[in-house]
């Protein structure tokens, strides 16, 4: 899915009251709900480098998913509050998932928060 597209779901994903978060390139992101931040980039990095990483064991492991209303697709949640990883029906296809779990979406998002943890590429950032 190409940063536009992922945008434009990431933005019906999140709940309008909140307007400061952070994009990272495989659809995670971090709602900054501390309005003291001054530098989002720094600041979501920071969280992205301790708390994306999976260590299987951990809290690291553990996710939630939600089922979107106003977009196609997912989130997922983990061991963060506020740090929540997109999923679009179309990746898990491309997966060969056809009719997937929450467990299969959990997985997959999770996974995508493992790469995001250790690539730190940030896409957009909402203010």
């Amino acid at each position: 899915m190409d940063s536009n597209k992922l945008l434009e779901h990431v933005k019906l994903a999140i709940n309008p009251q909140f307007t400061h978060w952070v994009l990272f390139a495989n659809g995670t992101y971090i709602i900054i709900e501390d309005s003291t931040v001054k530098d989002e980039s720094t600041y979501c990095t920071e969280i992205m480098k301790e708390y994306g990483p999976v260590y299987v064991g951990s809290p690291a492991g553990d996710f939630s998913v939600t089922h979107l209303n106003k977009t196609e697709g997912w989130v997922v949640g983990g061991h963060y509050y506020g740090m929540y990883t997109y999923v679009n029906p179309e990746e898990l296809k491309g997966q060969n998932i056809e009719n997937p779990s929450d467990a299969d979406i959990g997985l997959f998002g999770r996974n995508k928060r493992e790469i995001d943890g250790k690539d730190c590429k940030i896409i957009h950032v909402n203010k």
